[in-house]
């Protein structure tokens, strides 16, 4: 049976599991709050790109991600930071939706999973 690799597993969530070659990340949101959209995106990726690393993968090898802004308005600002950071033609299946978020300053969460 293949191990399970939980990275800082806490009573509610794991900051990511590994299984079988696959990396699943939690929905991921910004440290800093008070930044616009762009600001809160460019976080919330560049904690996917050291989460990815820290598990021995990247964003070369995304394959799912699911998106939740609390304005769909936004959505297009939050592209501006995601359309250039994903690799060349690497783009991964996505979903992006409007939600009511768990903290009124939270503008954008993503959610991934990868491969090694």
């Amino acid at each position: 049976m293949s191990k399970i690799i939980r990275t800082e597993p806490g009573s509610i969530l794991s900051k990511a599991v590994e299984y079988h070659g696959f990396v699943y990340l939690p929905g991921i949101v910004a440290r800093d709050t008070k930044l616009d959209i762009k600001g809160q995106t460019a976080d919330v990726l560049d904690q996917i790109d050291a989460m990815l690393e820290l598990h021995g993968t990247d964003k070369t090898r995304l394959l799912q991600a699911t998106i939740w802004v609390k304005d769909i308005a936004q959505r297009g600002a939050m592209n501006e930071i995601w359309a250039p950071w994903l690799p060349k033609d690497g783009a991964p299946v996505r979903a992006c939706v409007q939600a009511e978020m768990a903290a009124p300053d939270v503008l954008v969460e993503i959610m991934i999973t990868a491969c090694k």
